[in-house]
């Protein structure tokens, strides 16, 4: 018994300090961490839902939603569930808002999602993203300006 109380934390040890022999220790114990794993199994089935259900927002950015991607990953994987870069991947791709289409299309065409990093497609759709955001500041510019110059003109270009 000895043992067995040097080797737990001081919230297990209060558990089992007035046990008698080593194998009630043990059975108090065990029984203790198996409820622990029922507790994660119903934990897991609700992050799996989650996972299941998760879709981009349309006006998300790509970094926001890979945090929200991982956490829930991060989450099933302290679970004890195998969560992969494809399964990752493919989640991505399928649940990308409308403005990604063209972007998820391209990179289906061009690479091998069963081989591809979670970093990789997030590095990517940051790129096409900024990409995007740069050419629609670019036509806010020009829009006053094309207004401007129909003003002076009489309307006429």
């Amino acid at each position: 018994m000895f043992f067995i109380h040097q080797c737990v934390d001081l919230m297990n040890f209060q558990k089992i300090e007035n046990a008698s022999t080593s194998k009630e220790c043990w059975d108090i114990l065990e029984k203790r961490h198996a409820g622990d794993a029922k507790l994660k199994q119903v934990r897991l089935q609700t992050l799996k839902r989650q996972f299941e259900l998760l879709q981009m927002e349309s006006n998300e950015k790509i970094s926001e939603y890979f945090n929200r991607v991982s956490q829930l990953s991060n989450a099933m994987k302290n679970c004890g569930e195998t969560v992969t870069d494809h399964n990752i991947v493919s989640k991505v791709m399928r649940t990308l808002s409308y403005k990604f289409d063209a972007i998820a299309v391209a990179i289906e065409e061009a690479k091998d999602l069963s081989t591809m990093k979670v970093e990789e497609l997030q590095c990517s759709l940051e790129s096409h993203e900024q990409r995007v955001n740069e050419r629609s500041k670019e036509r806010g510019v020009e829009q006053p300006l094309q207004t401007q110059t129909s003003k002076k003109h009489g309307g006429n270009n």
